[in-house]
């Protein structure tokens, strides 16, 4: 079960299973259609068996090794313009060592998917045959999902994705696929619970990226929607990155709905929303995550008032102390995910350094003994201290950017956050946040 909070507007509660939506937000007699077989047979006992002995913690000496962490994530391709930042902010813990004269040095290798699948693949091979024991990576789901199966669970390099979304991320082995983003499962119902209940739209039609994301958001958000009572009334895939999408924006909207959801990354996004403005009259539209770049109105030229989104939020309980860090290291605001990079970095680097040697499986151990209640709280706000207590074998807790940053035994976040924007005037605005916490 979960707990549920909306912050500013809407009321009622939903019911949370594992956390995945049972039903859907507001359903006062939801279904819970949480999947009773146990997933998790296959993950070792670090991840599973409360009982099980706590990992050894040697701990390091940082003047006999260099800490190695590799970065995969796509700095070109479709989703480049929200990949940057993001390994940006992936590689932020390791330059504010350097910054604030740590003895720990990490030794980054920073690689790019291109947003690509067969590229991750490549790349993260680079990065296991380079010595590197585990990565942050990657972001669209549809190269995490065959990195992980290709390369980290067979190799017992653990990666942590601060943006993969697919709710299939789930069901991989907990002990290598990790990640700091939250499950679509969640997203797609606080999209339709938007739509239903703010909004009162009462049909839709929808648009997305023919992969492992956009499929399975577009799903959760059907299911949502539909189960509080509105109606899809068309539903489009398309491939990314192509030179018009006039003809699948005609094919949705000739239904006449009262709204469009679309799943896109950037490259896509822009294209698709130039189409839109140049030959469709406008009607509301709700975008997801991979397009919530605050560049993105100014790419489109058009204020975009007639949009708003969903995306997870950086609310984590050190989110001011990593919003400073980031400002003053890149002189900007962080991005959607941005938090989440940061996390799945300086979690590994503690892991690393309580584990004592630049190997997967010890990182793999080490990574709930730092990041899960049971020690001494640390964060962005203290990180040079806490690689020190990390070293020196204590026992820590590391307490985020994005959330908590506690991970279950499938490796996803046991407390998330989601925000809601609205676009006007080329500017991108919160108006609200929804929490979800298991039990």
């Amino acid at each position: 079960m979960a707990r549920y909070n909306r912050r500013k507007v809407l009321t009622g509660a939903g019911v949370i299973g594992g956390m995945t939506i049972a039903g859907c937000l507001g359903d006062d007699d939801p279904i819970d259609d949480t999947d009773d077989t146990d997933d998790t047979d296959d993950t070792d006992d670090t991840a599973d068996d409360d009982d099980a002995a706590a990992p050894e913690a040697p701990g390091t000496d940082p003047d006999e090794r260099d800490v190695m962490h590799g970065i995969l994530q796509p700095e070109t391709g479709d989703l480049g313009e929200l990949g940057t930042p993001i390994a940006d902010a992936a590689e932020l813990p390791a330059i504010q060592l350097e910054n604030e004269d740590s003895p720990v040095t990490v030794d980054v290798m920073r690689e790019d998917t291109q947003t690509e699948s067969e590229v991750g693949i490549a790349r993260a091979e680079d990065l296991v045959a380079a010595g590197y024991p585990s990565f942050t990576g990657a972001s669209a789901s549809d190269v995490t999902i065959p990195v992980a199966e290709s390369v980290a669970i067979p190799e017992q390099v653990p990666m942590i994705s601060p943006a993969s979304t697919a709710p299939g991320i789930t069901d991989l082995d907990g002990n290598y696929m990790l990640r700091t983003a939250p499950s679509d499962a969640l997203q797609g119902a606080v999209m339709a619970e938007v739509a239903w209940e703010d909004q009162d739209w009462e049909t839709a039609s929808t648009l997305h990226l023919n992969d492992a994301y956009g499929q399975a958001l577009n799903e959760e958000f059907v299911n949502g929607f539909e189960e509080l009572g509105g109606e899809v009334l068309e539903e489009e895939a398309f491939e990314p990155e192509q030179s018009s999408y006039v003809s699948e924006l005609e094919s949705v909207l000739a239904a006449d709905p009262d709204f469009l959801m679309i799943v896109a990354f950037p490259v896509s996004g822009i294209q698709m929303f130039r189409d839109f403005y140049g030959e469709f009259d406008e009607l509301p539209i709700m975008i997801t995550d991979g397009l919530i770049d605050d560049d993105l109105p100014t790419d489109v030229d058009n204020p975009m008032n007639n949009v708003i989104g969903t995306s997870p939020a950086a609310a984590g309980p050190e989110a001011d102390a990593f919003n400073d860090l980031y400002e003053e290291e890149y002189g900007s605001s962080p991005g959607v995910f941005n938090a989440q990079a940061y996390d799945a970095s300086a979690v590994q680097i503690l892991a690393n350094l309580r584990g004592g040697e630049n190997d997967g499986q010890t990182v793999s151990e080490q990574i709930r003994e730092v990041a899960n209640p049971g020690g001494e709280p640390v964060g962005p706000s203290n990180f040079p201290e806490a690689v020190e207590m990390a070293a020196d074998g204590e026992e820590i807790e590391y307490q985020g950017a994005s959330s908590p940053v506690e991970f279950d035994e499938n490796g996803d976040m046991t407390v998330v956050a989601y925000d809601i924007y609205d676009f006007e005037d080329f500017e991108i605005t919160v108006t609200d946040t929804i929490d979800f916490e298991a039990e």
